[in-house]
């Protein structure tokens, strides 16, 4: 399996240009590809020295831990794609143009800052808050700042995404996009009992098909799964998923609480059997990506 672009950072001393995502690329035959756009652990130096908050609050917004979850996919023949800047430092599960103009001293970088419910709530392409409510940043942005980090960490890994799904949708006459991601177990002091959520845009970004396979997998595990709500899918989900085309995106969450210590950020056993069941996932879909192309060939 080819490998490339591949790091694990947390804050570095070497401050050369990072890669912005870690790929491992699907198999010729495979129309399933595994991302993970929050597990990034590289905090710029230039970045923490503009903190107000310290870094372990930036930390406990990660999706820690979920590239590893889902890399043993990539054994199957799978691709999987990851980012490796933080969520705190550019959110790629966000619209460029979702960017608060009131964060920046000379205006944002994109056309029109974007107002949207994500952005009022200070969770834009550029993060205003952490996960404590405070300000990330101890003064304005500048333009010029916010553009880079859209040119070093967002535009690079979301043009990866694009060609690879545009490819894998040339070579097997359709996509499948899973957007992996980890959700807090305490919301507004309120419990997340669930154990998965899968997003689908309530059934506007994937067959409905594939949502019974990922739901009827992890229910088969005694997991508790729910549905679109709180989390339907981000803008990855809904920008890749036109199932019309033949092209599906399905967003999953899973509960930190199974795998990790929320206040650490360290890892529990109950890491180990998820990682395994994503790998079963992995191939449950792959099949059913595989049973419903064949069937649409013959229908043809």
């Amino acid at each position: 399996m080819t490998q490339v672009n591949t790091f694990q950072l947390n804050s570095s001393k070497d401050e050369a240009q990072k890669a912005a995502f870690q790929l491992s690329a699907p198999q010729d035959d495979c129309a399933v590809m595994f991302a993970s756009p929050h597990s990034g652990r590289h905090y710029p130096d230039e970045f923490q020295s503009l903190l107000r908050v310290p870094l372990m609050d930036l930390r406990r917004v990660e999706d820690a831990f979920i590239d590893q979850m889902i890399s043993p996919v990539s054994e199957l023949g799978i691709g999987t794609l990851s980012a490796v800047f933080a969520r705190s430092y550019v959110d790629l599960n966000r619209s460029e143009t979702e960017l608060d103009s009131r964060m920046f001293s000379d205006g944002a970088p994109t056309p029109a800052g974007e107002r949207s419910p994500r952005v009022e709530a200070g969770l834009g392409c550029i993060p205003r808050i952490a996960a404590s409510g405070q300000d990330i940043h101890v003064r304005k942005l500048s333009r010029d700042e916010a553009e880079a980090r859209l040119q070093e960490a967002y535009r690079p890994y979301h043009r990866a995404l694009t060609n690879w799904l545009n490819l894998i949708k040339r070579r097997c006459g359709r996509s499948v996009l899973i957007d992996c991601h980890s959700m807090p177990s305490l919301v507004a002091g309120r419990r997340i009992r669930t154990d998965i959520i899968i997003g689908t845009r309530h059934g506007a970004s994937c067959d409905e098909g594939l949502a019974r396979t990922v739901e009827n997998h992890f229910l088969a595990l005694g997991y508790k799964v729910a549905r679109n709500i709180p989390y339907a899918g981000g803008y990855c989900t809904q920008h890749h998923g036109r199932p019309l085309e033949d092209r599906h995106a399905l967003q999953i969450e899973i509960n930190r609480r199974l795998y990790m210590d929320e206040d650490t950020v360290r890892l529990k056993p109950g890491f180990y059997k998820l990682q395994s069941d994503m790998k079963a996932l992995g191939l449950s879909i792959m099949n059913w990506a595989e049973g419903t192309r064949m069937l649409n060939s013959q229908r043809t």
